[in-house]
């Protein structure tokens, strides 16, 4: 790649920041400029729906960096400002100020934005949590009101559930998979995570979705079932999953198959490299695919990202590492839960609220999830690692059968 004098970063969050590191780490001493489309520096996103929310946090205290270290970075902010157009040929990043910027090499880390309702979306009462301005708006909704509704229980929906329980709400947590976090952990995950909720006051609705939003003056006043039944609330959080952020590409020659498509590299186009939420990648190890919505691959890709564009790069094959903190419960995860997995526990056991598990999927291990005991995580993501191969796992924690009972006394 000839030299680069402006790299445009557009996406002003954790992956965009870290890719702009890794340059100047790297020994890029051009021209550098992050375009953010909110009006704050870089913060971190998973404190939102708990520290944040739940108010043991002032905003301040998420921000990824010191103002010295923003300064040393010695980059360009355009905030408060997003992009609307990519010219790939001219190297034109378009701006919503109507300005253009010119480019040498793009990173592309625009994240996701969240779904929405296509009906009675627009009521007041009800919230999306994305952003720093959707927490602090959610949070004041929160203490002002007594019954919530939230649709869908994957990360997002019961991080906030619990903050909401937390600060005393009445707290109704709906999502038509059968068990609260099915798609990233397995029913019998799952399961526990319906009881830890029902166990701390929330009424938890799985298996069913939903007809309507029902308002009264502009106002949420209700949420009507797919079983005609209508749960009373005076506030309804919508968190139903996420679409990657790429509505500006349109038009630009870009693949936009399930968010930017890239190689394993991140490379996405001629001189230009996608990171984060909004990248999808083939995984050299996985042989497919993946888009992953994780803070640390956020960071991972925004550094493998940026060395590509400095003519560095490797293929990128993260092993993905995710976290979520419910109540008293820390939940570690560590490589991949696929759809019909085999699950072992390996050690503790979940009726005493610590345990760790492993997933077998075509004959090896392919995850590790840890419930309160971080050590242990520490100690199965190896099989992870090495590929261990789901007999010598099971052989390994002989005292357990395949479903994770145990067969006799350690």
């Amino acid at each position: 790649m000839n030299a680069l004098d402006h790299v445009v970063v557009v996406g002003a969050s954790a992956a965009g920041l870290t890719a702009a590191e890794t340059l100047r780490r790297e020994g890029y001493t051009g021209r550098l400029t992050l375009v953010g489309d909110e009006d704050r520096l870089p913060y971190d996103r998973p404190p939102l729906s708990k520290q944040v929310l739940c108010g043991t946090w002032e905003p301040q205290r998420t921000a990824l960096r010191r103002k010295a270290d923003i300064t040393m970075l010695d980059a360009d902010w355009v905030l408060g400002t997003s992009a609307t157009g990519l010219d790939v040929a001219s190297r034109l990043v378009r701006l919503s100020d109507g300005a253009a910027l010119d480019y040498d090499g793009l990173v592309i880390a625009t994240g996701v934005t969240p779904r929405r309702l296509p009906y009675g979306h627009d009521l007041d009462g009800v919230h999306v949590l994305r952003t720093m301005q959707d927490a602090l708006a959610l949070r004041k909704d929160l203490l002002s009101k007594s019954a919530v509704v939230v649709l869908g229980a994957g990360f997002l929906g019961t991080e906030a559930a619990a903050a909401a329980r937390q600060l005393g709400l009445d707290v109704t947590l709906v999502d038509p998979l059968p068990a609260p976090m099915l798609r990233q952990f397995g029913d019998r995950i799952g399961g526990l995570v319906a009881r830890l909720h029902a166990a701390h006051g929330v009424r938890v609705r799985t298996g069913i979705g939903i007809n309507a939003l029902v308002g009264t003056g502009g106002r949420v006043v209700g949420v009507e079932l797919g079983d005609g039944v209508t749960l009373a609330a005076d506030l309804v959080l919508v968190a139903i999953g996420s679409v990657p952020a790429t509505e500006w590409l349109s038009g630009s020659g870009l693949s936009l198959s399930n968010g930017v498509d890239c190689d394993s590299f991140c490379r996405a186009g001629p001189r230009v490299v996608a990171a984060g939420d909004v990248a999808s990648w083939t995984h050299p190890n996985l042989g497919r695919r993946i888009r992953v919505e994780h803070r640390m691959n956020a960071t991972e890709q925004g550094m493998a990202a940026a060395r590509t564009l400095l003519g560095k790069g490797e293929p990128f094959s993260p092993v993905p590492y995710f976290w979520t903190d419910q109540y008293d419960v820390k939940v570690q995860a560590y490589g991949t839960m696929p759809d019909g997995a085999e699950i072992t526990f390996a050690a503790g056991d979940p009726a005493d609220g610590k345990f760790a598990a492993l997933y077998g999927w075509q004959g090896r291990v392919v995850g590790a999830l840890s419930w309160n005991m971080p050590r242990e995580q520490r100690r199965l993501r190896q099989h992870v690692l090495d590929k261990t191969t789901w007999d010598v796992a099971l052989a390994a924690h002989s005292g357990l059968s395949n479903d994770g009972r145990k067969t006799h006394d350690p």
